[in-house]
């Protein structure tokens, strides 16, 4: 099982370089960093993350992600750099494709794209998303992405996206593209990661979901003659959860073969102190 840390990283945050040099250090496997652009001042969207449904302030100060595993890239060797997520449908393919593929091309290989199509309305309007449509949009995104990625002349004709044949370097390290992850978990979470996912990072989740993931991403693969073993599975938690080796191999046993802890200390020595902690108690 491999075990990652996930850091809520702001302006007010250490440094992501420190902070996945030393998780690299303490073994764990992956560095993840989420991802919100903006955050509208009025909104009625609720935030599942808290009683009220109020967004928290934090979320407003998040870092860029790109510039955050960059960063963390230029002082590791090994560890592996992912969005947890990028949300794909404020961004124009294009563009992303390059950022990804500059950053696993300058890390040698060590980028997992973690991707969702966002849950707040005003956020994803403001940043050129079409909210009601928002998964068909980002399905179109990676497959313009894909072709980018793979392909020295590209092209792509869409609903959402169309150009005509372009060049785009550098390639990914990683072949064919760095993996794609996808949150949710709805019966059409699973049918995209089938059809062209290659992992599924499911949050908020227990042993017993990620049991019931396992079986109907298995069954769909087959359904689809894919192989069901091409398919990670990435408990991604939240803080508070998976601090002990008793619940990380219980998920494993479940089928995960990640796990990814979140730090809730992310200022000062503090949140060094809590890395250290949770590797001592899981890894």
């Amino acid at each position: 099982m491999s075990v990652g840390i996930f850091v809520f990283q702001t302006g007010e945050s250490i440094d992501s370089a420190i902070l996945a040099k030393h998780a690299e250090e303490l073994g764990f496997e992956s560095f993840w960093v989420p991802e919100h652009a903006i955050i509208p001042v009025q909104t009625t969207s609720p935030y599942a993350g808290s009683p009220n449904g109020v967004i928290p302030d934090a979320y407003g100060r998040i870092v860029d992600p790109f510039v955050a595993l960059a960063r963390a890239s230029a002082v590791t060797q090994t560890i592996k750099l992912g969005t947890g997520i990028c949300l794909v449908p404020e961004h124009n393919p294009l563009h992303l494709a390059k950022v990804i593929a500059s950053l696993d091309h300058s890390s040698g290989g060590r980028f997992i794209f973690g991707i969702g199509a966002g849950w707040l309305k005003e956020e994803t309007e403001i940043m050129g998303g079409d909210f009601p449509h928002r998964w068909t949009q980002t399905r179109e995104a990676i497959l313009a992405m894909k072709a980018l990625w793979t392909q020295e002349e590209a092209e792509y004709h869409g609903t959402y996206y169309d150009f005509p044949p372009v060049r785009s370097f550098p390639k990914p390290a990683q072949k064919p593209h760095p993996p794609i992850y996808l949150g949710g978990k709805a019966r059409n979470a699973f049918n995209r990661i089938v059809a062209w996912g290659d992992g599924w990072m499911p949050n908020r989740t227990s042993a017993e979901e990620i049991r019931h993931g396992r079986h109907t991403l298995n069954e769909l693969a087959e359904q689809a003659g894919r192989d069901p073993n091409s398919i990670d599975i990435l408990a991604f938690g939240h803080a508070g959860h998976f601090k002990s080796r008793e619940q990380v191999q219980e998920l494993q046993e479940a089928g995960a073969n990640r796990v990814t802890l979140w730090l809730e200390q992310t200022e000062g020595d503090g949140a060094l102190a809590e890395m250290e902690a949770m590797a001592r108690q899981v890894i």
